[in-house]
């Protein structure tokens, strides 16, 4: 009873995790009048879940995991904002070119082949582009061994596949329920994400057990994407 008990409460502050960060996400990102808030709060989410999943003490109350993303949003304000506008003008021109060829002349078997892949493309990009905000709260790197890890991240098949099918299942629980998108939003999709990369994404530094119910922590600093 008192193992049933304990894990009531464990979930509870779970929850209260998630609708803590999606309140501090909503209200940060329109401090920043939406422009300019909204990546830095993209960040400091990804932050505040990593720094919660390192921590010998996960009873967090709402008051810490709020001033740890006004923290992380402060100094998340230029990087962010750089990193995020960067993927979003890459994902803008493949979403730009999935339109034009679902919409172009093209007809029959080259019409279909040519609008399948690149909708394959989008969605491969969209599932890198949040695996490299959980790489990027992880490790202070260069550009270039950020998006390699993220990559690396992705080619591991239970990391992609509980991305994906998480992500599935937040946004069916979604169109069911709106509240819970109303209550969780932003939070929910950061949280999963990060569950899933730093569980399965074998990032040098982050050996968590989230998903599993466990949490270890393996000592060691990000060096290169090739140790992945």
């Amino acid at each position: 009873m008192g193992g049933v008990a304990l894990g009531y409460e464990r979930l509870c502050r779970v929850i209260m995790l998630v609708a803590t960060i999606n309140a501090a996400f909503v209200a940060h990102t329109l401090a920043g009048a939406v422009v300019i808030g909204f990546f830095p709060s993209v960040g400091a989410a990804f932050t505040t879940y990593r720094t919660w999943m390192l921590d010998q003490d996960h009873a967090w109350r709402a008051r810490r995991a709020w001033q740890v993303f006004h923290a992380a949003w402060r100094a998340e304000l230029r990087g962010a904002n750089r990193f995020g506008w960067a993927q979003a003008a890459v994902g803008a021109l493949l979403a730009w070119d999935y339109y034009l060829a679902n919409w172009n002349l093209l007809g029959g078997a080259v019409g279909i082949g040519v609008s399948g892949l690149l909708l394959v493309i989008n969605a491969v990009y969209a599932v890198v582009a949040l695996a490299a905000w959980a790489v990027r709260a992880h490790a202070e790197a260069p550009l270039g061994w950020i998006l390699r890890a993220a990559v690396a991240v992705v080619c591991r098949a239970r990391c992609a596949l509980s991305m994906v099918v998480l992500l599935g299942v937040s946004a069916w629980v979604w169109s069911r329920w709106p509240g819970v998108f109303v209550a969780f939003g932003p939070s929910m999709v950061v949280g999963v994400v990060a569950a899933s990369v730093y569980t399965f994404g074998g990032l040098p530094g982050m050996g968590v057990s989230v998903l599993g119910g466990r949490r270890k922590v393996s000592a060691g600093h990000p060096a290169a994407a090739s140790a992945l």
